[in-house]
């Protein structure tokens, strides 16, 4: 069963994409904007050696799993492997190559998210809801996993049927 605040989040988020268009470029936009957003945090170390983007990507897991168990550790398989990445500029390539690695990222992210919404004729969903962010990445999952069919129970939130037909 879906935890009732994560199915109306998830819905409201998915009424602001429609358009398949906007949905590919999401596919792209918003974990090229997760990874970036890695990349400069990967460089601010906390004492004891983790870094602010370790604390930063478990806070978000922590809030992806308790909004939904299977989304949320379907994202920690999408998050550990940026994680890495992103820590291992950081460390390794330094904080020049840290910073046009997340310029890149992060306006392209939204040259994405952006091109999408002018398919949607709509505005992003964050712009009414700063929570919508947050869901994002979320919705992005959710759809990867209901293409792989491993969570068809979030179908009828995500696509609902259209008023009026029937069978759908």
């Amino acid at each position: 069963m879906v935890n009732g605040f994560f199915a109306r989040q998830l819905g409201a988020y998915a009424s602001y994409h429609r358009d398949p268009r906007n949905r590919l470029t999401h596919l792209i936009g918003i974990p090229a904007i997760v990874f970036s957003i890695l990349l400069p945090l990967a460089l601010v170390r906390l004492p004891g050696g983790l870094s602010l983007a370790t604390v930063v990507a478990v806070i978000a897991l922590i809030g992806w799993i308790a909004l939904d168990r299977g989304v949320g550790i379907a994202m920690a398989a999408m998050m550990v492997p940026m994680l890495a990445v992103a820590e291992w500029i950081a460390a390794a390539q330094g904080s020049r190559a840290a910073w046009i690695v997340f310029a890149v990222f992060f306006v392209g992210g939204w040259v994405f998210q952006l091109i999408g919404h002018v398919f949607e004729g709509r505005r992003p969903a964050l712009v009414d809801n700063l929570f919508q962010a947050f869901i994002g990445p979320m919705f992005i999952m959710a759809e990867v996993l209901m293409a792989l069919s491993l969570r068809q129970d979030l179908r009828h939130i995500v696509d609902p049927p259209a008023a009026g037909v029937a069978g759908r």
